[in-house]
């Protein structure tokens, strides 16, 4: 390696130096995660070298063993991380170090606060890499030479704002990363400290991560030699090749912050190895956190595939549905050739019975957790029940198990809190209850305050309150679960079934029949922004309430389809009335413009109740205020 010259200036791009600067600030007190960052990223480098090299031999001809080296020089003030991994070009030194290639890192920066303490957790879920050096050093060198290339390159930045690249010089394949430490982050240069660290972090790692061996003690009155051979720090075996009894929690946690590059521990994991019809070893972890990009479907996910321990890809998404896109994991394959390649792996049956398998796994990790640590499920459920919904409609075949780990709001309980799972509902049913009734709406306050519950709160009956964005769709493709139909309260006749006595049939049908005059003088008022004009079963308090016809598209579907840009079909209501109500018997009085003014009021009054909004608010204020002043 040699001093450069003719050297090119480049800018970060923006959010680079929103992230350094925050993220210096924020990680000052887990300083130390720099060299496990550092040293990830040299094992990825090895195991991309790896496997290239299975196709091209030539790659490593010249260096088959594998390592990662940590050397210090006090006198510079410098820590080195090398590796004789895969190496970059000049173009991969100004893309992979110059812009942070995830989407979303805009809005993700928004999200930062000026909150040390949160800004860690959600810097931690983005995951820093690379740039984690800054927190210690106050200028970066990197000098690499590609493998199966003859030119090297040297990148240098002090991370507040450029860099810049040239040409350099480097012997051999790999990269040398250069941190010139800060004044006061001189304790990194202490050898005995650097161990710690590796042996804390980085003892899973599959390469050894080599250092100096101590110097051998000297003769009184002597300098002692500094020694020139280097060790082994770390284990330098696939944690997932161990005997789980040889594992501690912590090497478990140290490995998953390794593949997640996430700063806080996991929730659960579990580690598999399965010998016989197919033989591979899984290691899936739920993270306790969600990432700040969860909604993104497109983003990058999936475990990290091996073959007979050979690293192929860092993001296998043929193993996990996309539901699933927040487990974190290895999988090592002993069934599938050491050429796969994506395409391959999405038509291999062997790929379809891992995947079947990893997701039995995944499940039954979450049935455990909701069953014996309900707290920790309840936040697993507020950080990532939206996303797990979508099981419902994405796979058929575990849609029973995914329906049993759904969390509801209900009217049996007083805030908006998703803690009802479909078990305990069936558990609370009333005597001659068989179905389970829902309500789908915009918020969860225009769920609560629906008149579509009044009936159901004046029997006692329980109603599931769906308010995510997510749960019109998720829920239409669940339609029954152990035997009990699922019902939308806002949908089709309200069927009590065995919750209506024969006495209270008779009554209603009694009323419908004398209340059909009212009805069809309503309907010729509401003409065609109605379906149909009934008496209704539904209400008690209430005057009046708009639903959906059965097996139509409710409304609030269309409205979310609107919403998406997408064209809804005309969705019209079926009105509903109360004759009960002293407003609907004021309305009855009316004849004339009179009777059309309180038809109208009470119709947008209902809509207002369904739907939280009027397309044209005001007209119906100017009705109001006039029926106020009548």
């Amino acid at each position: 390696m040699s001093e450069t010259a003719n050297m090119e200036k480049h800018s970060f791009q923006t959010e680079v130096k929103q992230l350094l600067h925050i993220m210096v600030h924020s990680l000052y007190s887990n300083k130390e995660i720099f060299l496990r960052e550092l040293i990830s990223n040299a094992a990825d480098a090895v195991d991309k070298l790896r496997f290239k090299s299975l196709d091209d031999s030539s790659l490593i001809a010249d260096d088959p063993d594998f390592k990662i080296r940590i050397t210090t020089d006090e006198k510079a003030g410098t820590v080195t991380i090398s590796d004789n991994g895969i190496g970059m070009t000049k173009d991969d030194l100004i893309s992979n170090l110059g812009t942070i290639a995830r989407s979303g890192t805009a809005e993700f920066l928004t999200q930062l606060s000026g909150d040390q303490k949160k800004d860690a957790n959600l810097i931690g879920q983005f995951g820093v890499g690379f740039y984690s050096g800054f927190i210690v050093a106050d200028k970066m060198t990197v000098v690499s030479k590609a493998a199966g290339t003859d030119e090297a390159h040297q990148w240098v930045s002090s991370g507040e704002g450029e860099f810049e690249i040239a040409a350099a010089e480097r012997a051999t394949r790999g990269t040398d990363i250069i941190l010139h430490l800060k004044q006061e982050e001189k304790e990194f240069l202490s050898e005995w400290r650097l161990r710690s660290i590796i042996g804390k972090y980085s003892d899973h790692i599959s390469v050894p991560v080599e250092m100096l061996k101590p110097a051998e003690p000297a003769e009184e009155g002597k300098e002692p030699e500094p020694s020139t051979e280097f060790e082994a720090v770390n284990k330098a075996t696939a944690l997932w090749t161990r005997s789980k009894s040889d594992i501690s929690d912590e090497d478990y946690k140290e490995f998953y912050k390794h593949i997640s590059h996430d700063f806080a521990e996991p929730m659960t994991w579990a580690h598999n190895k399965v010998e016989g019809k197919q033989e591979y070893t899984s290691l899936l972890y739920i993270p306790k956190n969600a990432p700040y990009d969860l909604w993104n479907r497109e983003r990058s996910r999936g475990v990290k595939l091996y073959v007979q321990r050979v690293f192929i890809m860092d993001d296998a998404e043929q193993f996990l549905p996309i539901y699933l896109r927040f487990v974190r994991g290895v999988l090592d394959s002993n069934d599938l050739p050491l050429n796969v390649s994506r395409e391959i792996l999405q038509d291999s049956s062997v790929t379809q019975s891992l995947k079947n398998a990893c997701v039995k796994r995944v499940l039954s990790m979450l049935e455990k957790t909701a069953k014996n640590k309900p707290e920790d499920y309840q936040h697993f459920w507020q950080q990532f029940g939206s996303v797990m919904k979508e099981g419902l409609g994405e796979d058929f075949s575990n849609r029973e198990t995914i329906a049993g780990l759904m969390r509801f709001a209900s009217t049996h309980n007083d805030d908006q809190t998703q803690n009802v799972s479909l078990d305990d509902y069936i558990g609370r049913m009333t005597e001659g209850q068989d179905k389970i009734y829902y309500i789908t709406a915009e918020s969860f306050e225009t769920a609560k305050n629906s008149p579509h519950l009044e009936v159901f709160r004046k029997k006692g009956i329980e109603v599931l309150l769906l308010s995510d964005r997510i749960d019109e769709w998720a829920i239409s493709h669940l339609t029954d679960f152990k035997e009990k139909k699922l019902v939308s309260v806002t949908q089709g006749d309200l069927d009590l079934g065995n919750l209506e006595d024969e006495k209270e049939k008779q009554e209603r049908e009694q009323v419908e029949k004398e209340n059909q005059p009212l009805a069809e003088r309503f309907k010729e008022v509401l003409a065609e922004r109605v379906k149909e004009v009934k008496v209704t079963t539904r209400l008690t308090d209430s005057p009046a309430c708009v639903v959906s016809s059965e097996g139509e598209m409710s409304a609030q579907m269309a409205r979310l389809m609107a919403s998406a840009g997408q064209e809804a079909p005309e969705v019209k209501p079926v009105f509903e009335f109360n004759p009960e109500h002293p407003l609907v018997k004021r309305a009855a009085e009316q004849s004339g413009d009179d009777f059309n003014d309180w038809t109208l009021f009470l119709f947008d009054q209902a809509m207002l109740a369904e739907s939280g909004s009027l397309k044209d608010p005001g007209t119906f204020t100017r009705r109001l205020n006039a029926l106020l002043l009548k």
